[in-house]
């Protein structure tokens, strides 16, 4: 592997395409954890990214495509092959009347959400309020149909551009996404999401009223979560009927360390790096908390941060 690698390396340098080799993970993820990739790749556009998966399938080198890295847990170990980072793919945001009040907003997958939804605010446009503080990116957002506080990406989003297995340029409708309870196709794909369209509304209040939804939004986040420690967000699916956080902190589990990986003491939904934590740590972590739930409220959590191993 390590010929094919330096392989890579050397494909993608004479190409001018931007990548480095033995890229510390733990600098890209909001978790703060992951060892090094072998190859790490920051396309700028389309045909970049188009040309970096064709030399990465060429010498046979597993990928892993990154957005904000919001809710990913890269293994201590790395990453073996290359990690093709797509916050760089913002191309301008796109408003079209769409008839009434209506207007479609074309965003890229490497947009952050925070970013989208303050232009969308400035435009007077509602329905994404509910995205503002998700540290996530566009095309995260798709991929997970990210949701908070009653909304979610199935409610606004119009259709969504990718390069399919083949590389070739292709837009599905909301009704091709499959998009559930954080999922979508997309995870079940080896297709790369580019851009999303989404159908949002002109608010009578104008700008002003929907600043004020963003920042109630943002002001309870605030109130509930840790966002002073690195995290990957809610570490644990909602299971049917009730909430994660409840379920673990009536199992006496608030606080509940793993070396330098503990459950929030703040929100027992999230499981925090308080300092040095591993990989290891949070796995060893969440798995106690599961087996624990399980043995004590007969309820199986399931994890929703992507591990990568």
């Amino acid at each position: 592997m390590a010929g094919t690698i330096s392989e890579l390396l050397q494909d993608l340098r004479r190409a001018g395409l931007p990548c480095t080799a033995d890229e510390p993970l733990s600098r890209h993820t909001t978790f703060r954890i992951g060892g090094p990739a072998a190859v790490f790749c920051r396309p700028q556009t389309i045909p970049e990214l188009t040309r970096t998966l064709e030399f990465c399938r060429a010498r046979g080198v597993r990928t892993y495509l990154l957005g904000n890295g919001s809710n990913v847990l890269f293994a201590d170990a790395g990453f073996p092959g290359a990690v093709i980072c797509l916050t760089d793919l913002t191309q301008p945001t796109r408003f079209t009347p769409a008839g009434a009040d209506r207007v479609t907003v074309r965003a890229g997958a490497g947009r952050s959400l925070a970013a989208l939804c303050r232009e969308v605010c400035a435009q007077g446009l509602t329905g994404l309020e509910f995205a503002y503080g998700i540290p996530g990116t566009v095309g995260g957002a798709v991929y997970m149909n990210a949701g908070a506080y009653g909304g979610e990406i199935k409610g606004v989003i119009e259709s969504a551009a990718c390069l399919d297995e083949a590389l070739r340029l292709t837009c599905l409708p909301a009704a091709d996404l499959a998009l559930g309870y954080r999922t979508s196709i997309f995870e079940t794909r080896p297709w790369c999401i580019l851009e999303a369209s989404f159908t949002l509304t002109r608010d009578p209040g104008g700008p002003g009223a929907v600043s004020a939804r963003m920042e109630d939004y943002m002001a309870r986040r605030r109130a509930k979560q840790p966002l002073d420690l690195p995290s990957a967000g809610s570490t644990f699916k909602r299971p049917a009927g009730c909430f994660a956080g409840q379920l673990i902190e009536e199992c006496g589990l608030r606080g509940f360390r793993v070396g330098g990986a503990a459950v929030s003491e703040k929100h027992c939904g999230f499981v925090v790096n308080t300092g040095g934590a591993t990989c290891a740590d949070v796995l060893r972590l969440t798995d106690e908390v599961r087996r624990i739930v399980l043995e004590k409220t007969g309820h199986t959590l399931e994890r929703e941060i992507r591990v990568v191993q």
